[in-house]
């Protein structure tokens, strides 16, 4: 258990909330150590509400719950980062986020689909299109994506946008595969990537 300084805004500590999945930053809320236990041992963000004068767990009314994927805690442990699947808009004008932003995936999609395949390659489920690809081993892998890349060309050169993104889709999803059966993950090309644009 997580031994927070709750001293510096008497008996509060910001907690900042944030999708697990798409990354973006949902709300800021206060708890008191109540309701950071209450956060623990129900799997749901709650708060102290400062209007309120009480506890309040998000979704209480309206069924919009934060669902706790993890804590963190920050390096004063005066300040939490807690990671959420959340159901529903956040905000309670209906938004998806407190800011008035949406909380789309933006190119953290592609963390988001490299952890889904690595779980097909884990566990290789029956009638999965990933799993038939790991199972018919690299180098149908490699021409797949040699295939998607020879379609990309064609749309880039002679064909549409839409199709082009279409190709162009196919060929990341079959690289992303590709890499994830030699033991590798798209963030490698990222950070490769960065070197060379350092």
């Amino acid at each position: 258990m997580a031994q927070l300084d709750y001293s510096k805004l008497q008996g509060l500590i910001p907690a900042i909330i944030q999708d697990a999945d798409t990354k973006n930053v949902l709300m800021l809320g206060f708890m008191n150590e109540e309701a950071y236990l209450k956060t623990v041992e129900s799997g749901k963000v709650t708060f102290f509400s400062r209007t309120k004068g009480r506890l309040w767990t998000k979704g209480e009314e309206s069924g919009h719950f934060l669902n706790v994927v993890s804590i963190e805690e920050d390096c004063d442990h005066d300040t939490l980062l807690i990671k959420v699947h959340p159901v529903g808009p956040t905000c309670h004008k209906g938004t998806d986020t407190c800011f008035g932003t949406s909380n789309d995936f933006g190119v953290e999609f592609f963390r988001y689909l490299q952890d889904f395949i690595s779980r097909r390659h884990e566990e290789m489920p029956e009638g999965s299109y990933t799993t038939s690809l790991f199972k018919s081993g690299v180098n149908r892998m490699a021409q797949k994506v040699g295939e998607e890349a020879v379609e990309t060309v064609i749309e880039a050169t002679n064909g549409t946008d839409d199709r082009l993104i279409y190709e162009a889709s196919d060929l990341i999803y079959h690289l992303i595969v590709l890499l994830t059966s030699k033991g590798h993950r798209i963030e490698e090309l990222a950070e490769e990537l960065i070197k060379r644009h350092k």
